[in-house]
């Protein structure tokens, strides 16, 4: 199991390359974070705000991204198989 970052508050933190891996990340505030290369696998991210975020090159394998906001997020070179992505919002992604 990875760190409990539940409803953390990461606005705007620099967590470039960062082993997030089965992170709890449900809730949490991740507006304009750089999360570049960062492993997110198993990660939950459910309801977590991550508008603006840079997720290039990130591995968000099996992560859980249900009720996530997305809202223009960096999704270059990301790896996304398995996804949940059941009710995100991925308004004005690239």
């Amino acid at each position: 199991m990875g760190a409990n970052l539940g409803r953390a508050e990461l606005r705007q933190a620099n967590l470039t390359r960062a082993n997030l891996q089965g992170a709890d990340l449900r809730g949490a505030n991740l507006r304009w974070a750089d999360l570049s290369g960062a492993d997110l696998r198993w990660a939950d991210l459910s309801g977590a705000v991550l508008s603006g975020a840079n997720l290039t090159g990130a591995d968000l394998s099996n992560a859980t991204l249900i009720g996530t906001s997305l809202v223009h997020v960096d999704l270059t070179r990301a790896t996304l198989i398995g996804v949940d992505w059941a009710g995100a919002d991925l308004t004005g992604h690239r």
